[in-house]
């Protein structure tokens, strides 16, 4: 049985093993597949794995052995399920993995634009404490999680995660999730509209995926709509953001600062204007990718293509 990895040098650049993949089949690892080599190097093969390699209809239509497409993350728009659904296809992915690494991030990117962490510690390095005259010294206007109003947009597993987390360290907690209303209980308010989240907040959270109908949901409309001075996290999609809006803001004060894991098209362009906005803390998209999540995603990658072998799919999107 031939297996196909098109892109695992993500999930695994070394630090991880494929053993329990490679005793599955006869297992060929690409650690990364550019479009114009997808259909020859899966020609043949029975199960694909595709972490960002697009796999469309005009793709899956030159493979007529694929019976498995094993998507080595939780979002699977990089497959045309339809297709695969119309052609006996299964496609499985791998929810929850990364709710824990993905919320200790947000958490570090919010005490990043509270108390420009990252600046400090760069300031240390390059000998301004050395130098200083005082035995301290910081940014002004330092603040505190506590007693601030954290408004959390969607509330899946890591939005109830982060909730938990923010009323742990003294927030109050506003939470709008597609319009649902929720009775409001321990110091958490279930907005009935998001312009109501954004006004009331101090710090804005964007943890909802990205659909047509929230693209650039955050825009020069609503940032006008954000209090003066309010923090905006986002480490769901970049597609949620209008970046130059966003850019605008930042550079001239209104907001004080963003925390992103992700932008709108990755890796960015250099001209992306986010890139040398002020008071912009930008990760490259790893809050999914501490070790401990990476293993499990590995592990639950594993048990999905098992359970397909066996008879009885798990985690199937089609």
């Amino acid at each position: 049985m031939k297996i196909v990895i098109l892109d695992g040098h993500t999930l695994n650049p070394g630090d991880l093993s494929w053993k329990s993949l490679e005793e599955l089949g006869k297992l060929t690892i690409y650690d990364r597949t550019p479009k114009s080599l997808v259909v020859e190097r899966c020609a043949g093969a029975l199960a694909v794995f595709t972490n960002k390699c697009v796999l469309g209809k005009e793709e899956l239509q030159l493979l007529p052995d694929l019976k498995y497409i094993g998507v080595l993350a939780t979002g699977y728009n990089v497959v045309d399920c339809a297709y695969c659904t119309q052609h006996n296809i299964t496609v499985c992915n791998v929810p929850a993995y990364s709710t824990d690494s993905v919320v200790q991030t947000i958490l570090g990117l919010i005490i990043s634009c509270l108390t420009k962490l990252p600046d400090q510690i760069d300031s240390v390095r390059r000998g301004q404490w050395s130098r200083s005259s005082d035995f301290s010294y910081y940014p002004t206007n330092c603040r505190e999680i506590s007693n601030k109003t954290i408004g959390i947009i969607g509330y899946g597993r890591i939005g109830r995660k982060l909730t938990d987390v923010m009323l742990a360290l003294g927030a109050e907690v506003l939470v709008y999730n597609k319009g649902k209303i929720y009775e409001s209980k321990n110091n958490v308010t279930y907005t009935a509209t998001c312009d109501e989240l954004l006004s009331r907040s101090d710090i804005v959270s964007l943890n909802c995926p990205l659909t047509v109908d929230n693209e650039k949901m955050i825009n020069s409309t609503s940032i006008a709509t954000m209090k003066e001075g309010a923090v905006l996290i986002n480490a769901a999609r970049g597609g949620l953001i209008d970046e130059y809006a966003l850019a605008r803001a930042l550079n001239t004060g209104y907001l004080a600062a963003a925390g992103l894991d992700v932008l709108s098209s990755e890796p960015p362009s250099p001209d992306n204007p986010l890139l040398t906005a002020k008071n912009a803390f930008i990760t490259p998209h790893t809050a999914w990718a501490t070790i401990e999540a990476r293993t499990r995603l590995m592990d639950i990658t594993v048990g999905n293509f098992k359970a397909f072998l066996d008879g009885n799919c798990v985690n199937k999107v089609n």
